[in-house]
């Protein structure tokens, strides 16, 4: 099959033939529809990430149909379309046999542990328990655009942070992770305030439903979203894993406020990045993460998009073919361009 294949971090992907995937008892081979191009992905292109074994084939936000299905699959079939959770568990660890397959011991990542959607085909391990059926109502390319970035937020706020409608939410970075929570915070009831450097995407998160927009190079931003909600936001969020715009997120929380932490940290802070602990426990603020969400909380996600309440098509600026993959990394590296990117053509 032809792949987008990463030979050499930091160096353009190489179009060319790649071994097709190979079917195993309680998996299932996937054809492809759509893939969207993550800023995950540009973390183990630049080499954030060595232990991805060289070559290897990225793309972790896909959707397709079900080709062939092993011999142990039971709930899925050829035919039958499917989105690709981000993160999957094998069911045998603790976190697992709690429902949270997204923190699994033993985690595996299409596109990272084994090769993902910048190929027209793709293995998916355990079948059974990390796959979820895509409903007719939902394109494939609405259901990359929900990815990695999407669920990801919807998870952390809904899941985890628990937005409830009248709160006020501030969200850093406008970026996919980052426009995915502007439209996930509203389709809750919140008030949103985006923070970003970038007019065209303070320009989208406005579209996709931003009350405010907040240029981040003003000189204190987090002073400014206090003082415009009256003492400090309820729900911060930061969807970029810079160090100023993590302080920034958590000096803009009023008393007992709540964080949500999306961002990954950038390679200069090689994976760690300082909080205001100080302020963290005098205002009793709470800090919490994201990572992926599970495959069984795809229902509720899928129904809003089925009935128009989450839009993540929306976020989709661009389609591009394979030969342009590794132009779209680039762009990245330079924060170039607004909105969420989607392979769709092999």
């Amino acid at each position: 099959m032809r792949a987008a294949v990463l030979e050499s971090f930091g160096q353009p992907l190489v179009i060319r033939e790649y071994p097709d995937p190979l079917l195993t008892p309680d998996g299932v081979i996937v054809k492809v529809e759509a893939n969207g191009i993550c800023r995950s992905d540009w973390h183990a292109w630049v080499g954030d990430w060595r232990w991805l074994s060289l070559p290897h084939v990225l793309g972790h936000e896909l959707s397709g149909v079900v080709e062939e299905a092993g011999s142990e699959v039971t709930q899925f079939r050829p035919g039958d379309r499917v989105i690709v959770p981000f993160t999957q568990g094998d069911g045998t660890c603790p976190a697992c046999q709690q429902g949270h397959q997204n923190v699994c011991e033993h985690v595996t990542m299409p596109g990272f542990s084994y090769s993902g959607g910048m190929a027209p085909w793709v293995h998916i391990p355990h079948a059974d328990r990390n796959l979820v059926s895509l409903p007719n109502t939902v394109s494939f390319q609405d259901a990359a655009a929900l990815g990695c970035r999407y669920m990801t937020a919807f998870h952390g706020l809904v899941d985890q942070i628990k937005v409830q409608a009248g709160e006020q939410v501030v969200i850093y970075g406008a970026g996919g992770v980052g426009l995915s929570a502007v439209q996930i915070a509203k389709a809750q009831g919140a008030s949103v305030i985006a923070v970003d450097i970038a007019e065209d995407k303070l320009s989208l998160a406005k579209r996709l439903g931003a009350d405010v927009v907040v240029d981040g190079r003003a000189s204190d931003v987090a002073r400014a979203v206090r003082e415009m909600t009256h003492g400090g936001a309820d729900v911060s969020v930061d969807a970029l894993g810079r160090a100023s715009t993590i302080k920034a997120a958590i000096h803009s929380l009023r008393n007992r406020g709540r964080h949500l932490q999306i961002g990954l940290a950038s390679p200069e802070d090689r994976g760690v990045s300082a909080f205001p602990v100080d302020v963290i426990v005098q205002h009793e603020l709470l800090v919490m993460g994201t990572f992926g969400m599970q495959p069984h909380r795809y229902g509720d996600l899928l129904r809003m998009v089925g009935k128009g309440q989450l839009n993540p098509g929306a976020l989709v600026t661009a389609t591009v073919s394979l030969d342009q993959v590794s132009c779209v990394l680039e762009d990245m590296g330079a924060y170039r361009g607004a909105g969420v990117t989607v392979l769709t053509q092999w």
